[in-house]
């Protein structure tokens, strides 16, 4: 399942990103308001966790948009407590709302609790082309192929690739996304964890087709 957080602050959002795709959860995140109307028309989400304040468009002029077009779950974040607030957030369409600062933990509950709500409780497979990956069972079948069994970081590496197919992905992004900002801007580690990624989804590893190489970029999953 595909989640969109939409924050402007670049370190808060990498972290929830990360959270959200150790619980198995594809993440598309966007840093202000039109990116995210945008993201939530290019992508479909299956929920979007939208923050108050963000330049350009805050959360609630974000959230009225939105409701002319989807009733996608919305969790809405602020450092906000106040009542009025609250309410505005919940007349506008908003399914549940948590303040700064929160757990990891704490997120994935309200998460998983939404799409229990909306009758997804559980991330399902994700598929581009002939790639097929299952988070669940943490397996990938590509085209009439068999089954192959990844690991935890194959299974993320490969969750951020899928979520924009055809587009090249950046590096440090990659990194971020699977390591969390320990790992930003390791390289090496990266294009290890790609050259496994290959051995197990490219006919010739040697000369990829699938996971390619994006010159002074990153990679890019080409379906």
């Amino acid at each position: 399942m595909k989640i969109l957080v939409a924050d402007d602050d670049l370190e808060l959002s990498g972290l929830i990103a990360f959270a959200l795709r150790q619980g198995g959860f594809t993440v598309v995140e966007a840093p202000d308001g039109p990116s995210a109307l945008q993201a939530i028309s290019n992508e479909s989400p299956d929920l979007v966790i939208l923050d108050v304040n963000m330049p350009r468009l805050n959360g609630f002029e974000v959230l009225a948009k939105l409701r002319a077009f989807s009733r996608v779950p919305v969790l809405m974040l602020t450092v906000l407590a106040s009542e009025d607030d609250q309410v505005r957030g919940l007349d506008l369409g908003a399914d549940d709302y948590l303040a700064k600062p929160f757990s990891p933990r704490t997120l994935l509950a309200r998460v998983r609790a939404l799409l229990r709500r909306g009758g997804s409780e559980k991330p399902g497979a994700i598929e581009a082309g002939s790639i097929k990956l299952d988070p669940l069972t943490q397996s990938v079948r590509v085209g009439e192929g068999s089954d192959v069994r990844l690991t935890g970081l194959e299974v993320r590496l490969l969750q951020q690739l899928l979520a924009t197919p055809d587009r090249p992905v950046t590096a440090e992004s990659l990194s971020r996304a699977i390591w969390g900002l320990r790992g930003a801007g390791d390289r090496q580690l990266l294009k290890q964890l790609v050259h496994r990624l290959r051995r197990k989804i490219e006919p010739d590893p040697a000369a990829p087709r699938y996971l390619v190489t994006v010159e002074g970029v990153g990679y890019a999953l080409r379906v």
